[in-house]
């Protein structure tokens, strides 16, 4: 059967170029079109689609509101589209707040170089969330429902290599590695941590380049622990989250200080930023004095970067299943027997406290 989306756009030319590629999917229907918001709501509820393709900017009301109201009263997963402007990427961030799962660039040739793999892209993302509709019926209230519980720590079915662990203790830096769902998830982790957090955080988080500045000085102003955009020569602190910026690589160099290096992407780079990349530097630098946690996202970037760390006795965390928008990196470390623990995002910011304060 094929999976049902609405798609809602105030300009006919983007709304018929998206059904035309996604009707191209013979696994995919469009089953109904939307011109503003409050028309996006009706058709909704009326079509009762898997997934919703929403644009921020419409008349009569805009894609913000409108996904806010679909999450109150009809939740399923929304993918918006978004320009890549600092405006439009606060904008993205409200979306997402109000319940939106992911984003897209409204200009496919910044998806990426070739339109087909834009193309392909689109319909990769749409097949994503539709395997999550069943998760965005609990997601707006479990945003607002702190936890108040001890964290649990979950063993993996499948677990790792016996490796002598570092003590937590002896730990020097907390590594997060995340895509689809992570804004969300790292304000909700990051909101938890106190200002004297003891260890120093980088963030690894695919986004474009014009969302990175912006997404930091939200998470800056909501959380007790610094957080900034990272830029090279940064040196690792304690209390102090530096978030990987888009379209390059944050790298880390050992010696008397840790140091933050930002370079361009080695040909063939996939995410831009990596957090094989980012996790894979830190072998060098901070070698097994380390936790690396990998939350929601699609894809296994992150997999191979803990594989090197977990070899040398760094501690490695993952989200589960049930409380991932897309249980992609998380489930590549867990089946590929990397975890030790296996966390629901509640826990994590819970955990980190209870390990490091």
């Amino acid at each position: 059967m094929a999976l049902r989306v609405v798609v809602v756009d105030d300009s006919g030319f983007f709304r018929r170029r998206i059904v035309e590629i996604l009707n191209a999917d013979i696994g995919i229907e469009v089953v109904g079109t939307a011109a503003n918001g409050l028309e996006g709501i009706e058709v909704v509820k009326r079509l009762n689609p898997d997934v919703v393709t929403m644009d921020i900017e419409m008349p009569v009301m805009d894609g913000i509101t409108a996904v806010r109201r679909i999450m109150a009263e009809s939740p399923r997963p929304v993918l918006m589209f978004s320009t890549l402007t600092t405006e439009g990427a606060r904008a993205t961030l409200d979306a997402l707040d109000a319940g939106a799962m992911d984003f897209l660039p409204k200009r496919f040739s910044e998806i990426a170089k070739d339109e087909d793999a834009a193309k392909v892209m689109l319909r990769r993302r749409v097949r994503a969330l539709a395997r999550t509709r069943h998760q965005a019926l609990s997601r707006p209230a479990a945003r607002e429902r702190p936890s108040t519980h001890e964290p649990e720590l979950t063993a993996p079915s499948a677990r790792r290599a016996p490796v002598s662990a570092t003590p937590l203790h002896s730990l020097r830096a907390v590594l997060i590695g995340t895509s689809t769902g992570g804004p969300v998830a790292l304000q909700e982790v990051l909101k938890v941590l106190p200002k004297s957090f003891p260890l120093p955080i980088i963030l690894v988080q695919h986004m474009p380049a014009s969302f990175t500045p912006a997404f930091a000085e939200r998470l800056n102003n909501l959380c007790q622990i610094e957080v900034r955009e990272a830029v090279s020569g940064d040196v690792l602190k304690p209390g102090c989250a530096l978030l990987a910026p888009g379209g390059q690589q944050l790298v880390l160099e050992g010696g008397a200080q840790t140091r933050v290096r930002i370079q361009e992407n080695p040909p063939g780079t996939i995410y831009k930023p990596s957090v094989d990349i980012t996790f894979q530097s830190a072998v060098t630098a901070l070698k097994s004095q380390v936790l690396a946690v990998v939350l929601t996202g699609m894809g296994a970037d992150g997999r191979e970067g803990t594989r090197a760390l977990q070899g040398q006795g760094a501690h490695v965390w993952a989200q589960d299943a049930a409380s991932s928008v897309v249980f992609g990196m998380p489930a590549a470390v867990i089946d590929a027997g990397l975890a030790d623990h296996v966390l629901a995002l509640k826990d994590v910011g819970p955990a980190l406290v209870k390990g490091f304060c």
